[in-house]
């Protein structure tokens, strides 16, 4: 049985928290909030034990894994002491408010041999893992041209309002645009020439767009969190090939050839929710398959591979460096 140490018990630390229970030879057995009656829904779904905030947990809970699901400007601190604590260290995204803690954090995975997944979770939701497989496979043919939209509400439900204060989130550049920009380097790797724009009216930086060019195909990644809360979250994508038209969007999960529309079917796991977490995720989905992932490594002693500290950490530097964020 794999223990886990689930430091958060918010938004995210919810949704893991259900994920876990959906796994086998999996428990969670010590959590931490700063809030006690969010640490009191926790215990109550999982049995585990509870610590008055995370350091606390990493300090003294018997634990093979920690999960920190803490707003971005903590991660770094707890990430360092859990990579201390323990071999197996989940970060969500994004994996640090800065890239020079980014690569703190890598100096210290390095020097302590621990294995780290950072949550970009888009690179384990079934539609995106899909469209890699007909990428790689050419299956219609080369990219032609590419576009990836992440929309959103005012992201409203984060604890002291960290998620819309730019100095503790990044903004939504830093929080939902990495998103995208993560998958779209895993799926093609940096662009030749790039441009971003950012907007600087109403709340600054709540919107973005971004245009990357190679060698033969363009790709354009929109993201905004400054939508009315009437406003349902999207995220969809379009890839254009040159036999065919791959779509994710408000009609489905879609393959458009010369002569007809065809759905492509994803075969689901059904998942059963104790609780909801009050964000604008309703679907398990990515965040079951990522951790599905990451405890399989963990129980097996296996390198990460996937969604790796270097690898969040090079879209970050992307993000904030090339990207001017």
């Amino acid at each position: 049985m794999l223990k886990i140490g689930l430091i958060g018990c918010g938004f995210m630390g919810s949704m893991h928290l259900n994920c876990y229970l959906n796994i086998p030879d999996v428990k969670v057995v010590a959590i931490a909030d700063v809030r006690p009656e969010k640490a009191a829904e926790a215990v109550k779904l999982s049995g585990a034990k509870s610590y008055k905030d995370g350091k606390e947990l990493i300090a003294n809970a018997d634990v093979d894994v920690i999960d920190i699901c803490l707003p971005t400007f903590l991660h770094a601190e707890h990430a360092l002491l859990a990579m201390d604590k323990v071999k197996y260290v989940f970060i969500e995204k994004p994996v640090a408010l800065t890239v020079e803690q980014g690569r703190a954090l890598i100096e210290k995975m390095n020097s302590t041999g621990a294995r780290v997944q950072v949550g970009q979770v888009i690179r384990f939701w079934d539609e995106y893992v899909e469209l890699k497989k007909i990428v790689d496979s050419k299956v219609y043919g080369n990219v032609v041209s590419a576009n990836f939209r992440r929309l959103s509400p005012v992201p409203t439900w984060g604890w002291d309002g960290w998620l819309t204060d730019p100095v503790r989130s990044g903004g939504a550049g830093q929080d939902l645009h990495i998103h995208d920009i993560d998958y779209v380097l895993s799926l093609f790797s940096k662009p030749n020439t790039f441009y971003s724009v950012k907007n600087t009216l109403a709340v600054e930086n709540d919107y973005v767009c971004t245009l990357m060019k190679y060698d033969d195909f363009v790709v354009s990644v929109e993201g905004t969190w400054g939508l009315p809360e009437s406003y349902p979250f999207t995220a969809s994508f379009r890839v254009v090939f040159e036999d065919a038209v791959v779509e994710n969007d408000k009609n489905g999960f879609v393959v458009y050839k010369k002569d007809k529309m065809e759905k492509l079917e994803i075969e689901k796991v059904a998942l059963d929710t104790a609780s909801d977490s009050g964000g604008n995720i309703s679907d398990l989905g990515g965040y079951y398959n990522e951790l599905v992932y990451f405890t399989s490594k963990a129980a097996k002693g296996e390198e990460i591979e996937n969604a790796t500290l270097c690898q969040a950490v090079a879209s970050l530097e992307f993000l904030m460096g090339e990207l001017n964020f």
